[in-house]
């Protein structure tokens, strides 16, 4: 279930329990088939593949110091929001909802959320909801997973005195990107010459109060930072770090942008990992592919990220910087992973080999490069259309 199961069932479990027969001796191979598989994969809670990868993230995170990348002593996170496609079943639309597009059906879509460590690469948490559920309430969700020392950043589809409020609550700091007119004290400040202001802010007067704990008259204190986008553009940025000296106005332009890691996270799981490709269309086998697509993400994260930190050691006086081709790294850990857990060898050793095979590809990186941004091109792309029996079977 974690080696990519994109193509046929039927031909996944030929090419599973071949690559076993051939490369794994040890183990004494039994046949099954679809029907089998299916019926047991009902008895794996969704929950043991994110129990795999948390327990992965906690072992990064505990006495790695050396390889744990920070900003300003901050472990950077991005919360972002986006939908996954689904099978287009009744027990799908009914838990997760259908939404409207060209086609007169529409189609079944879930609420994906990640809170993500855009500096490591790691997905710290990730749900699956419903459509009916905000953005908002699962950003509110993540925040169980993150601690003292961790910086989260926002776009403007967030911000909210309340979750603002949970922040400070929490200890954990936050920059966020307003609208102009997210309240009459950003209005206030966009129009005026300050780059940056620590102002109080308080619940919006209309605001649903009565399962909140304060109340309109509590107040927060934030700083208000203006920073100019490449098109000339100015937006607002609120944060916690207040402290003008250590943080001063000209670093948030570049630390807003960090978060754009969360991005490129969402493009390598629907367009490499291709989590939407789902291996089958109960709403329990949807939970497992999902989270299961987390932890091989967070696999490739771990050990991509040992050998760009090595590239960058052996390529100093290169023009170029090097890292590892990402969309090749996750053709090489087909089968692959497999060994990772079926394997007599050592773990080391077989994570070894796989170094070595990704350093064989990989591709300079060229900054300041810019592309213009075709939004409109996500509204008209050709949605994948996961329907039963019609898999690829190549």
């Amino acid at each position: 279930m974690i080696n990519f199961l994109t193509k046929s069932l039927s031909a996944e479990i030929e090419n599973f329990i071949r690559f076993i027969s051939q490369n794994i001796k040890e183990k004494e191979i039994v046949c099954f088939t679809k029907s089998a598989f299916v019926q047991c994969r009902k008895k794996i809670k969704p929950e043991a593949f994110k129990y795999l990868s948390d327990s992965l993230i906690e072992e990064f995170y505990t006495d790695n110091d050396d390889s744990i990348k920070l900003w300003n002593g901050f472990r950077l996170l991005a919360v972002d929001g986006s939908r996954l496609i689904l099978p287009d079943t009744q027990e799908l639309e009914k838990i997760y909802g259908r939404t409207k597009n060209q086609s007169e059906t529409g189609v079944v879509q879930a609420r994906i959320s990640v809170l993500y460590d855009v500096l490591n690469k790691f997905a710290i948490d990730g749900s699956l909801s419903p459509l009916s559920t905000g953005e908002g309430v699962l950003a509110l969700n993540h925040l169980a997973f993150a601690k003292g020392k961790d910086l989260i950043i926002y776009d403007r589809g967030y911000p909210s005195f309340n979750l603002i409020y949970e922040h400070f609550e929490k200890g954990i700091d936050f920059l966020i990107r307003v609208k102009a007119d997210f309240s009459n004290i950003t209005r206030e400040f966009y129009k005026s010459g300050l780059y940056s202001d620590i102002v109080q802010i308080k619940p919006g007067k209309n605001t649903k109060l009565s399962d909140k704990s304060y109340s309109k008259e509590t107040s927060k204190a934030v700083r208000l930072v203006k920073i100019e986008l490449p098109g000339g553009e100015v937006e607002i940025l609120i944060t916690s770090l207040l402290d003008s000296a250590k943080y001063p106005d000209s670093i948030f332009k570049d630390l807003y942008f960090l978060r754009w890691g969360v991005e490129t996270f969402y493009d390598e799981l629907k367009n490499k990992i291709k989590a939407e490709h789902f291996s089958g269309y109960s709403g329990h086998s949807i939970l497992q592919d999902f989270y299961a697509a987390l932890f091989v993400s967070n696999v490739q994260s771990l050990i991509v990220g040992e050998i760009n930190d090595e590239l960058a050691e052996e390529f100093t006086e290169n023009k170029y910087q090097y890292k590892v081709n990402n969309n090749l790294s996750y053709g090489f850990l087909k089968d692959r992973i497999i060994t990772l857990f079926f394997s007599d060898k050592e773990m080391e050793i077989i994570v070894s080999e796989l170094k070595k095979l990704f350093k064989k590809h990989t591709i300079p990186i060229r900054p300041n490069r810019k592309y213009e941004r075709n939004t409109d091109k996500y509204r008209k792309r050709d949605k994948p259309k996961v329907l039963k029996n019609i898999k690829d079977a190549i």
